[in-house]
């Protein structure tokens, strides 16, 4: 296929944190407000004077000082983030807005509060409680959190507006990049998609580390240019793929599992769209921040919500998914040391397949992808099972 129009400058945006739209923005007087989990609503962080930046560490090395901090049986992406804030790569943040979810990345932000690491005399650090169930007592204390440690702390230090109308023009951003990301993944459903998981995450990415305010043009060309482009002559892959798991800012990866044979269709991991580009609703008479709270709370599918019933409806989530994208497998992936997801990845390899008849692959890896060898032989294998299994439904189907 062509190459999509500013997938290329996309890929250069990806490669530093403080990268050219940051610089823009920054250029202009607004505030960058840096955060490392889903459970931050971002929307809050878009608010006029400000942009929210996910903090990734693209190509980063051995952690080595970081490691001497955390340990090095820690997560490796908090350990990463921490060593890129040491060798000053995040000195352009104004804030880190911090959530008390996964404990490794709550320790860094914590090295960011205690050690003045960030090289900037108005940072600060601020950290909101985020509940473990969803129900109307959880939501109201989500709400009360986000008042008192996002828009309260905004407010004072920076004199961002905070008043309703003022989220609600957030609301409209971010809900217009929403429609955008769902109308390019939509591409993904086909039988033969237009659009591959490489540059579906090249796009998903930016969308999270740059001004919305400045992604949004670039949004509106690659719709656009969507519409028109068609599919290679000679399909390229072997089969469709769900790529599921914990933290995955690396697009390199996907194109790896790509370069195998497999393409990547749906992208449910915690830097993903499935879920975390579903529009907010606001509904008449209902306060807006209550609103926001209400709809990340409910719409998270992340693994540290425990209740029986909830876990269950994470395996059916992921098994629609797989269908509704047309994939033959999906690819769990974990980043090594992290708590939630070692068990929902060694649940799900069991579970999904049992009840569900779909194929799974089990993948542990760090986030400096060093074992490239060796996840290539595993992804390769597990495209041939698929078609083994293929040919065998064929035959018995033939058989009948």
């Amino acid at each position: 296929m062509r190459d999509l129009v500013h997938i290329i400058e996309l890929e250069q945006l990806l490669l530093e944190a403080n990268n050219d739209l940051v610089r823009q923005a920054k250029s202009e007087g607004k505030r960058a407000l840096g955060y490392t989990c889903s459970f931050m609503p971002e929307v809050l962080l878009d608010l006029p004077g400000c942009f929210s930046v996910r903090l990734r560490a693209p190509r980063s090395a051995s952690p080595d000082i970081a490691t001497y901090y955390m340990s090095n049986r820690t997560c490796m992406f908090g350990r990463c983030l921490l060593e890129r804030a040491l060798e000053g790569g995040f000195n352009f943040l104004d804030a880190e807005m911090a959530t008390e979810t996964c404990t490794v990345t709550c320790r860094f932000q914590e090295h960011l509060q205690m050690m003045d690491v960030i090289q900037n005399p108005d940072f600060f650090c601020e950290f909101t409680d985020v509940p473990f169930k969803k129900n109307q007592n959880s939501i109201d204390h989500y709400t009360t959190q986000l008042r008192a440690h996002v828009l309260t702390p905004l407010h004072e230090r920076f004199g961002i507006d905070v008043s309703d109308d003022a989220l609600r023009a957030a609301v409209a951003e971010h809900n217009e990049v929403c429609r955008l990301i769902t109308e390019i993944g939509s591409y993904r459903k086909k039988d033969i998609p237009t659009i591959t998981g490489f540059e579906f995450q090249l796009i998903q990415l930016s969308t999270l580390v740059c001004p919305k305010y400045l992604i949004l043009p670039i949004l509106r060309d690659i719709a656009e240019d969507l519409k028109t482009r068609e599919p290679d002559a000679r399909i390229p892959w072997r089969c469709k793929v769900v790529l599921a798991g914990s933290e995955n800012d690396d697009p390199y990866f996907t194109q790896l599992i790509e370069e195998c044979g497999a393409l990547v269709v749906a992208d449910r991991h915690c830097f993903g769209s499935l879920p975390g580009r579903e529009e907010i609703e606001l509904p008449e008479g209902k306060d807006v921040l209550t609103a926001i709270a209400e709809h990340y709370l409910l719409h998270e599918q992340c693994p540290r919500f425990m209740e029986q019933h909830i876990m269950r409806e994470r395996k059916e989530y992921l098994a629609d998914l797989a269908k509704e994208y047309k994939a033959d497998g999906i690819i769990i992936e974990q980043m090594k040391f992290c708590e939630y997801w070692s068990y929902e990845r060694t649940i799900d390899t069991i579970v999904i397949p049992r009840d569900h008849g779909i194929p799974v692959c089990s993948i542990e890896k760090e986030y400096v992808n060093t074992a490239i060898g060796q996840l290539r032989t595993r992804f390769q294998a597990f495209i041939e099972s698929i078609e083994i299994k293929k040919i065998q439904k064929e035959r018995e189907g033939a058989a009948i």
